[in-house]
């Protein structure tokens, strides 16, 4: 039983993995030559944001980490400092996965847009006081708009298509987590 536990947890943990790397590579592939007014959402937030309040286990800090580095790097982002804030973020809100699990999508959606935009707004702030060039304010406010909205399509894709929902307390218990 627990070698079957373990298993589903490392094939769980490299679907993860292999999601985020499809969203990258399609990301980066050229199927629009005119450049686009309005930013699409960051399907890879998204995605950590819905794993992370789901099934924590799945996505652990050492891989939020290193597919968000990855992306700083291919995307030409200023290495390390979306991921440092996005970490922070998934482990804000790993920590209050607890209590939002016997609550409605209302209160998580809130918590996750909450999140969002405290990550974003203090993005924007560092590279500002670093003078770093930055796309345009409205741009940002955009794709974190797109992200927040788009939120609950992805946590209906990973439930529907992978089965990640929110842990029950009799789960929460057999996995070491709080009840």
């Amino acid at each position: 039983m627990a070698e079957r536990n373990n298993t589903r947890l490392w094939s769980m943990r490299g679907l993860f993995i292999l999601l985020c790397m499809f969203v990258i590579f399609w990301r980066l592939l050229p199927l629009d030559l005119v450049p686009r007014n309005i930013a699409g959402p960051d399907l890879i937030l998204a995605l950590i944001c819905t794993w992370v309040l789901r099934r924590p286990e799945y996505a652990t800090p050492l891989m939020i980490a290193a597919i968000v580095l990855l992306t700083d790097l291919l995307f030409q982002r200023p290495p390390g400092l979306w991921t440092a804030l996005v970490l922070l973020g998934s482990e804000a809100l790993k920590s209050r996965s607890a209590g939002l699990r016997d609550m409605g999508f209302v209160p998580e959606w809130i918590t996750v847009a909450s999140v969002l935009v405290v990550i974003t707004l203090a993005n924007r702030l560092v590279l500002a006081l670093l003078l770093v060039d930055q796309a345009p304010l409205g741009l940002t406010l955009v794709q974190m708009l797109m992200t927040i909205l788009f939120y609950p399509f992805v946590i209906m894709f990973s439930a529907m298509v992978f089965g990640i929902r929110k842990i029950k307390p009799g789960d929460a218990e057999s996995l070491g987590h709080r009840a």
